[in-house]
């Protein structure tokens, strides 16, 4: 297959000397191409440069290139993204070197050449961290995951296993998901103290035998029912889990003196139009009147958008659906959503967490919103397939609840910088208290009542989260 690299610098050398020895892969590189001035109709390796990066939709049809690789590791995400959107208007296969950092870790080889990702295309603000800070109430501390085996619980488990916590518990319903992340963690840290246990923070018996029991120091509670339209069919089902099984957690974490509990929230909890989200705005006015009382215990909440590649969210439905020929379905042409990818996230979670005073609404810079007609056009293009042509997409109508656009803090609440350009503080309030014990008491009692239906809990929900406007159909 006719190859062409972008990029002539240290990593392309390294990968063009790869190819000379490796001949049974058939690659034949027909040149490069790269920004820099002087290196413009120069050699490396014996290769020529041949013009720049907007030359590559020409080149790639006069040379009739199969496959691009982008061997510049260093490039800042911007530019990355930049020199990505070029490469992609062409029909050649998109192959990608991983960034700098996994580099170092593990060399250049043909073996490290991998697609380009939707997350490639992104193109986000690096992450910095204060590990120091995170390690403080991680490191030799004993870390409580709920929801540990799901898409952010088992990343939360990966990135806390490697800070060192005096022990880890992984605390989920779903055994095969718990199981998996066990095994992975188990093979990694041999020596780390791990616990898994399967339960439901529905269970307020179960959940405070446990708390009593190991006396977690830090709890992030990232346990919830989380698909927008399965909760409005639903809601009880939102409510017991969400919010109920958020109270018991919250509650058996100030009985035994934890130190820090963060509440893994969403945007969706921001002018709610579902009842998911308004279960998650729920959960927040818990955490916060909890804060108002513990005497030890900092209750914090982190608010962030979709991530990329999270058990059935957008992407892995759209790569389901082109890999059986098509249609990609989507709700509205318009639809926007504010995409981050998981590890990402997490990072941020743990950092916020690190910043935790009590109360807070921590909320994530999630970059700019994405239009999802144009993701799916890209995931088409990624797969080497043309849009319309090969792949159709069909718009099908919003669901019930389903918004156009997310909205990542209410107007009210202002924002507060941290030390993290990436995290902000709001303070959301503008609620009664003692209303919301009331109206906790009442759900409780309408959510176990045979007579209940979706509407009485929607609209109970409604009066104590003001800025929910239930869908009643």
């Amino acid at each position: 297959k006719k190859v062409l690299i972008i990029g002539a610098g240290q990593a392309a050398a390294m990968i063009l000397k790869e190819i000379r020895h490796h001949q049974e892969l058939m690659m034949h590189v027909v040149g490069l191409v790269d920004d820099s001035d002087y290196k413009q109709g120069s050699r490396i390796a014996g290769f020529k440069v041949l013009g720049r990066t907007k030359d590559l939709p020409k080149l790639v049809e006069e040379l009739e290139v199969d496959e691009i690789l982008f061997a510049i590791p260093s490039l800042p995400h911007e530019e990355r993204r930049h020199v990505l959107e070029v490469a992609k208007t062409t029909k050649a296969k998109l192959k990608t070197l991983p960034g700098i950092y996994e580099m170092v870790d593990k060399g250049i080889n043909l073996s490290s050449i991998r697609d380009v990702e939707i997350s490639d295309l992104l193109g986000r603000k690096e992450i910095k961290l204060n590990n120091d800070k995170i390690a403080e109430y991680i490191s030799g501390k004993t870390v409580l995951v709920t929801g540990g085996g799901g898409s952010i619980g088992s990343e939360l488990c990966r990135q806390i296993a490697a800070l060192s916590p005096k022990k880890l518990i992984i605390l989920d319903i779903y055994e095969n998901n718990a199981y998996e992340i066990e095994n992975e963690l188990k093979r990694k840290y041999p020596e780390m103290d791990l616990l898994t246990l399967i339960a439901s923070v529905r269970d307020q018996k179960k959940i405070d035998r446990i708390f009593k029991a190991e006396k977690p120091e830090t709890v992030f509670h990232a346990a919830a029912h989380k698909h927008v339209p399965l909760m409005e069919t639903s809601p009880e089902e939102a409510i017991k889990n969400n919010v109920f099984g958020t109270l018991n957690v919250a509650v058996a974490a100030r009985n035994v003196g934890t130190e820090k509990f963060i509440l893994i929230s969403t945007d969706k909890a921001v002018n709610p139009t579902n009842i998911m989200g308004a279960s998650k705005r729920l959960c927040e006015m818990i955490v916060q009147t909890l804060d108002a009382d513990a005497e030890k215990t900092e209750f914090v909440a982190v608010r962030f958008g979709n991530v990329l590649g999270s058990n059935g969210s957008v992407i892995p439905l759209f790569k389901e659906q082109i890999k059986n020929g098509g249609p990609v379905t989507l709700t509205h042409k318009d639809i926007v959503r504010y995409f981050m990818t998981i590890p990402e996230a997490v990072q941020l979670v743990l950092q916020a967490g690190s910043y935790a005073q009590g109360g807070e609404i921590f909320v994530l810079d999630m970059g700019d919103p994405v239009r999802i007609y144009d993701l799916a056009e890209n995931l088409i293009r990624l797969s080497g397939y043309e849009p319309h042509e090969d792949i159709e997409i069909k718009v099908t109508g919003l669901r019930p609840g389903e918004k156009l656009y997310e909205e990542l803090l209410m107007a009210e609440e202002g924002l507060e910088k941290t030390p993290n350009e990436l995290i902000y503080i709001g303070r959301p309030n503008g609620f009664d208290k003692e209303t919301l014990k009331e109206t906790l008491m009442m759900l409780k009692e309408k959510i176990h009542d045979d007579e209940v239906s979706s509407k009485m809990v929607k609209e109970l929900v409604g009066s104590i989260v003001k800025t929910y406007t239930p869908d009643l159909r």
